[in-house]
């Protein structure tokens, strides 16, 4: 995959890789468990990145609803409510892994389907070039940082939820 620093491609890059750990999950012949750990670090790592360096930078465009943005929040906490309910999950791939798979996939499906046309679309017709790379950087950065702090951990996860 090409480097870039556009923030819109960066975010698009992290859903294709979940799309693919969802894939890898869902497959016997995978390692489920370890698919799951690098989820649930990029999971959280990157929505933790976009609210605190991509989100509240679009509240300032005018021609990107607010709304939108709020709602985005809302569905990382769904998101994260699910994550949970997997991670918490005894036996890979019993039936109870599979109902909270399914339930997670839904979730973020559902949130990064909405995201891409809302507000990535937004972005692309409102924001700079530059500035799109600007907070490239910015989201890079805190995703990175939230990564090394194993932002995935099962007790990560429960105080994100519970907080």
């Amino acid at each position: 995959m090409a480097e870039t620093r556009d923030v819109v491609e960066l975010i698009l890059q992290d859903h294709r890789r979940m799309e693919d750990l969802f894939r890898l999950m869902r497959s016997v012949e995978a390692d489920r468990a370890a698919a799951l750990r690098e989820f649930a670090d990029l999971l959280t790592a990157h929505a933790l990145a976009e609210e605190a360096e991509v989100y509240p930078a679009l509240k300032r465009y005018k021609d990107i609803d607010d709304e939108e943005l709020e709602h985005g929040e809302h569905e990382h906490d769904d998101g994260n409510r699910a994550l949970l309910r997997l991670l918490e999950v005894a036996e890979v791939g019993s039936e109870e892994w599979d109902s909270a798979l399914e339930a997670l996939a839904e979730a973020i499906t559902h949130h990064t389907d909405e995201e891409e046309r809302t507000i990535l679309n937004g972005a692309r017709e409102n924001v700079a070039t530059q500035r799109r790379e600007e907070l490239g950087v910015a989201f890079l950065q805190e995703r990175e940082r939230r990564l090394k702090e194993g932002s995935g951990s099962v007790e990560n996860v429960r105080r994100i939820v519970n907080g």
